[in-house]
């Protein structure tokens, strides 16, 4: 029997709206830094930087977002002000990328970085949970609805970005991407607080007595912590994470630099790599509802460390591009799968700061990959930085494999 079929709960029939619109909110928060991978080589030109620099600025966000993350978690469960909060993420997340586009300093864009990485971590732990709850018989399909508009935004992103590089500055575009992302907030705040307002509670899946208190935190931390199938898949996830930062980062680099490619197939390249994940998403998490988490995301680990092997050997022939759509099929389906898993191990009450955790992480993760790919792409040159990552796939479907196949706590935690 799965993990997802012993789940006890049960919900009426309820209309898809909230899942639509905070979907789109989501669709947002990827917005921002999917045109950013593509400026990058722009921004490095421009700004005379080296791999490793380039690698550092996204960085310092995930830095910032690993240790912000388990507090904005711990906030969202105490708080519950659902829309307000997830309207404060994407106005957080792109007042600093307005500032990127007028700078000139490599500094400035490092703290630009590191209040992104802490305004985007607001997100998740508010979002994934309330959605989650509120459909607890379809957990996998709703997270995996969520998780598309994130994939929406990394694959569109680009594609607009390329085309609007044609006519366009890269400071002019990062300038204007931050216009559509300011209106998504101010109709999260709107929408929600209309939808949710008095009833802040039922949508989050905790009442007022199963709120987390100040004075239960630490409880929490601990009773999460020692939640053997909350740290594997957080560290199955940061793996998984390493393994697509570091992809992100140097693909566009790959295809501009050694390939030659144009701003406009770049940006392309990277429309095909999202998309295919766009459309891996749902099945995935729809398979996970009906024949367990475990099976789907072990397979889809596996097949994305085949491709990435398979690119490196490939290396600067056209065969690379070919396995761009497949390896973005099999690395972005189980994202959200991942996600739905954790929450099925986590009391109620505690799910904001279990999605904190989850996604502190794969900061770690981001942080990790940009890096050590840039360092090794440095020092051995950018295929080697593909083999690295196809290893790294392969170390996070290990701990996937020794998580436990049944933990289960639906129940609010006493603590």
């Amino acid at each position: 029997m799965s993990t997802v079929a012993t789940t006890a709960e049960s919900a009426p029939a309820r209309s898809f709206r909230e899942v639509w619109l905070i979907t789109a909110g989501h669709v947002m928060t990827h917005w921002y830094p999917a045109t950013f991978y593509l400026l990058l080589p722009l921004i490095g030109s421009e700004l005379g930087l080296s791999y490793s620099q380039i690698g550092s600025i996204l960085t310092v966000q995930y830095v910032a977002g690993a240790i912000s993350n388990v507090p904005g978690g711990l906030i969202v469960d105490a708080v519950g002000r659902k829309g307000l909060l997830m309207a404060l993420s994407l106005f957080w997340v792109g007042v600093p990328y307005l500032i990127m586009g007028v700078s000139h300093t490599y500094w400035l864009m490092l703290v630009c970085s590191v209040l992104i990485g802490i305004g985007n971590n607001i997100w998740h732990p508010t979002a994934i949970p309330l959605l989650a709850h509120r459909y607890p018989e379809r957990r996998g399909l709703v997270v995996s609805y969520h998780g598309m508009g994130g994939n929406v935004g990394e694959a569109v992103a680009p594609l607009v970005a390329g085309a609007l590089l044609a006519v366009l500055s890269w400071r002019e575009v990062v300038i204007v991407n931050v216009i559509p992302g300011l209106i998504m907030s101010a109709v999260l705040l709107v929408m929600l607080g209309r939808i949710y307002e008095g009833d802040v509670d039922k949508a989050s899946g905790a009442s007022d007595g199963d709120r987390l208190k100040g004075s239960d935190t630490l409880a929490a931390m601990r009773a999460l912590l020692a939640n053997r199938t909350v740290v594997m898949l957080s560290l199955g996830a940061a793996c998984r994470t390493l393994t697509q930062m570091g992809l992100l980062t140097f693909l566009p680099i790959f295809l501009a630099h050694d390939l030659g490619y144009s701003a406009y197939w770049v940006g392309g390249c990277l429309f095909v790599l999202q998309t295919a994940g766009f459309i891996a998403s749902p099945i995935a998490g729809h398979l996970s509802d009906r024949m367990g988490r475990r099976r789907i995301i072990m397979s889809s680990m596996a097949m994305t460390g085949v491709i990435l092997l398979f690119m490196a050997i490939a290396g600067r022939t056209p065969a690379f591009v070919f396995f761009i759509a497949f390896l973005g099929f099999f690395l972005f389906a189980i994202r959200a799968v991942l996600q739905a898993w954790v929450l099925d191990a986590t009391p109620k009450n505690m799910a904001g700061t279990a999605i904190g955790i989850v996604f502190g992480a794969q900061a770690i993760g981001a942080a990790i990959g940009p890096l050590v790919a840039g360092v090794i792409a440095d020092h051995y040159g950018i295929m080697a930085a593909f083999y690295f990552l196809a290893a790294s796939i392969v170390v996070a479907n290990l701990f996937v494999f020794f998580t436990p196949a049944h933990e289960m706590a639906q129940k609010p935690a006493a603590v």
